[in-house]
C-alpha cells in the first residue's frame, strides 16, 4: 500500500487542544467515526477503553509507555514506538518502544536519533503514513544489525496544545497483513487523546520538577548560611545540582590565574580525574561563561568546543554561570552519561534559576563570613590590648619584685629558685607578646609557619629544662605540611617535651621534623622524632602521654612509636610520631 497523507483531515490541523474540554474531544471523535464500516464501529468499545487507559496517570514517561502499548493492542500491531521530537525540531530527544525485548534493545545498540530515514522525514512532514512494505519506501534508511524484521508500517503525529510533540509508529501487523484505513482512523483518534494525556503529564512533570529544584535551592541556601566554609559551600552546590539534574556529575568551576576555569568541587559517580581539571582560556565556552551566558551541550564527547581530557566521558551537559548581579563567581556544570537523554527546555530553565539562586546564596554566605570574621578581629584587638595594657605590666612588676627579693635572699637555694621564677616570667612575657602579635595580624597575613611554631615550643621548654633542645628540619616543612597535621604535630611535640621534663631528667634532647618520608601505603608524610638521654620509660610506669601521642597520629592515618634514646647504651627515650601531610 502506498504512503497516504491526509492533509485535509481534521487531525492534521486541529484546534489548540489546551482549550478543548472532554466533551469537545468526544464530539471530534464521534465526527471522525461517522460513515465508517461496521467492522470499525464494532471496535468502538475497544477504542473508548483504550482512550480511558491512555488518559490515566500523570507521570510523563509511564504515560508514553502506556500510549505505545495501547496503540499496539488497538491496531493489532506487534511493535509500537513513540519518537519525541527535541527542542530544535530536527531530531529525537527520546524514543519509547513496545514489543522489543530488553535483550533485543541491547543487541541493536543506540536508539534512532531521527536525523535520517523515514523517522527523520516524519519529523519534517508530520502527516499520517501507511506502508505495506517499509523497506520499499524511498525514505527508508534500513535497519541496524540485530533489528527484528518489520514490513507493514503506520505512523501518526501526536500534537500537544497544537504543536507537534512527536510521532506514534506501529509496525508489523499481526498475521502478516497490512494496516487498514480503520486502523489508521482508530489510531488517529487515540493520538488525539494521547496529546491531551501527554499535555497533562507534561504539566504535572514540570510542576514536580519545579518543586524539586525549589527545594534544592532552599537546601543550598540553608547549608551555605549555616556557617560552612567556602570549600564545603561549593561542595553542597555541586552535590545538589547533580541530584536535581539527574546527572552523572555536579561540578563547580572557578576562574584560575591563567583565565581558564578550574574544577574545584565535584560530586560524581566516578570522580576520578575531575578535580583540578582546567578548561583552558582558549576554549570557546570559557569566554561565553565568564560573560554570564549559559552553554548547553548535546554531546560532550563529540562537541568540538569541549576540549578537556574528561569531556569524552560525558554526553548531554549544561554549563551555567554562577552569576549574581554583574559578578560571575564561576560555573556550575551538570554533565550526563554518554547516551543519556538531552536536557529539556524546562530542565534548562529550572537549572539556570537554580544556578542564579546558588550564586546569590554564595554571595550572602561570603558576606556573612566576612561579618563574623570582622567580629572576631574586633574581639582579638580588644584581647590584645588587655594583654598588653594589663597582664604584661603586672607580670613585669612581679618580675621586678622577685629580682629585688633575689638580691636580698641569704640562702643560696632561695636565691636560685627566685632566679628561676624570674626567668620563667621573662619567657611568659615573651610568649604573651608573641600571642599579641598573632592576635593583631591582618586577615591577609599568613599565620606563623610550622618551623616557627616548632622553634617557639622548644624555646618555651628551654626554661624548665635548663637547656635548649637541638632542632633540625629536613625538607620544605612550611610548604608541605597541612594545617590540621601541623596543629597535631605541635601538640605531639609539646607532649613529648613535657614528658622529657617531668619524668626523664634529660640533659639533652634532639628534635627532627622530616617531610621527606613515605608511609607504608605510599602516602607522603611528616615525621617528628624527639630523642632524649634521660632515664627512659620505667617498667610498669604510666603510658597516658604515649597513648595520647598515638591517638593523635592514628586520627590522621599515621602512627606513633617509642624506643631507646640517645643516652649511653641506648638510655633515654626516642618518640617517633608520623602522619600524612
Amino acid at each position: 500500500m502506498a504512503a497516504t497523507a491526509h492533509s485535509s483531515d481534521p487531525q492534521d490541523s486541529p484546534p489548540s487542544q489546551g482549550t478543548m474540554d472532554p466533551l469537545a474531544i468526544a464530539t471530534e471523535a464521534t465526527r471522525s467515526l461517522q460513515g465508517m464500516s461496521t467492522e470499525l464501529t464494532a471496535r468502538v468499545p475497544h477504542l473508548l477503553e483504550a482512550m480511558q487507559s491512555v488518559g490515566t496517570g500523570l507521570e510523563l514517561h509511564s504515560t508514553l509507555d502506556r500510549i505505545a502499548e495501547t496503540a499496539a493492542e488497538l491496531a493489532d500491531a506487534r511493535y509500537a514506538a513513540i519518537g519525541v521530537i527535541d527542542s530544535t525540531g530536527e531530531g529525537l530527544a527520546d524514543f519509547i518502544t513496545y514489543g522489543v525485548t530488553q535483550e533485543q534493545r541491547e543487541r541493536i545498540g543506540a536508539l534512532p536519533d531521527g536525523h535520517r530515514g523515514l523517522l527523520g522525514a516524519l519529523i519534517h512532514q508530520p502527516a499520517p503514513v501507511m506502508l505495506a512494505d517499509l523497506s520499499s519506501d524511498p525514505r527508508s534508511a534500513g535497519f541496524p544489525a540485530h533489528h527484528p524484521p518489520m514490513r507493514s508500517f503506520l505512523g501518526v503525529p501526536i500534537r500537544v496544545e497544537g504543536e507537534i510533540f512527536g510521532n506514534l509508529y506501529l509496525t508489523e501487523k499481526r498475521g502478516g497483513g497490512e494496516f487498514s484505513i480503520a486502523d489508521l482512523n482508530m489510531v488517529k483518534i487515540l493520538a488525539t487523546e494521547a496529546g491531551i494525556a501527554i499535555g497533562n503529564a507534561r504539566v504535572h512533570d514540570e510542576g514536580r520538577q519545579r518543586m524539586r529544584w525549589i527545594d534544592g535551592s532552599v537546601a543550598v541556601t540553608t547549608a551555605l548560611l549555616s556557617g560552612s566554609d567556602a570549600e564545603d559551600a561549593l561542595a553542597v552546590v555541586a552535590e545538589q545540582a547533580r541530584r536535581l539534574a539527574d546527572s552523572a556529575a555536579g561540578i563547580v568551576l572557578l576562574p584560575d590565574d591563567e583565565g581558564g576555569l578550574e574544577m574545584v568541587a565535584v560530586s560524581a559517580e566516578d570522580p576520578s580525574g575531575l578535580l583540578g581539571t582546567v578548561i583552558p582560556p582558549h576554549s570557546p565556552v570559557v569566554g561565553q561563561l565568564l560573560a554570564g551566558e549559559p552553554v548547553f551541550i548535546d554531546d560532550s564527547a563529540t562537541d568540538p568546543r569541549m576540549i578537556t581530557s574528561v569531556a569524552p566521558r560525558f554526553g548531554p551537559s549544561m554549563l551555567l554561570p554562577l552569576k549574581s548581579g554583574d559578578r560571575v563567581l564561576g560555573t556550575l556544570a551538570t554533565p550526563r552519561r554518554r547516551g543519556a537523554r538531552k536536557y529539556t527546555a524546562a530542565e534548562r530553565r529550572l537549572a539556570a534559576q537554580f544556578a542564579a539562586q546558588a550564586a546569590l546564596a554564595l554571595v550572602l554566605a561570603e558576606a556573612q563570613r566576612d561579618r563574623e570574621r570582622l567580629a572576631v578581629y574586633e574581639d582579638r584587638d580588644r584581647i590584645a590590648r588587655d594583654l598588653h595594657d594589663l597582664v604584661i605590666q603586672r607580670l613585669f612588676a612581679t618580675g621586678l619584685l622577685l629580682e629585688s627579693a633575689q638580691r636580698k635572699a641569704a640562702e643560696p637555694d632561695v636565691h636560685e629558685k627566685v632566679g628561676q621564677a624570674v626567668d620563667e616570667l621573662d619567657v611568659t612575657i615573651q610568649e604573651i607578646r608573641t600571642a599579641i602579635f598573632a592576635l593583631q595580624q591582618e586577615p591577609t597575613e599568613a599565620p606563623a609557619g610550622l618551623r616557627t611554631r616548632v622553634l617557639r615550643e622548644t624555646g618555651t621548654a628551654a626554661v624548665p629544662l635548663g637547656f635548649h633542645p637541638s632542632v633540625n628540619f629536613i625538607g620544605p616543612v612550611d610548604a608541605k605540611v597541612g594545617e590540621r597535621t601541623g596543629k597535631n604535630l605541635i601538640a605531639a611535640l609539646r607532649e613529648a617535651l613535657s614528658n622529657a621534663f617531668r619524668h626523664a631528667q634529660a640533659t639533652r634532647i634532639d628534635i627532627v621534623v622530616d617531610v621527606t618520608v613515605t608511609l607504608p601505603d605510599g602516602r607522603e608524610a611528616v615525621r617528628l622524632t624527639v630523642a632524649d638521654d634521660g632515664t627512659g620509660i620505667p617498667e610498669g610506669g604510666r603510658r597516658s602521654g604515649l597513648r595520647n601521642l598515638a591517638k593523635r597520629a592514628e586520627s590522621l592515618g599515621g602512627s606513633s612509636t617509642y624506643g631507646p634514646g640517645i643516652g649511653t647504651d641506648g638510655g633515654g627515650t626516642r618518640v617517633v610520631w608520623e602522619a600524612p601531610l
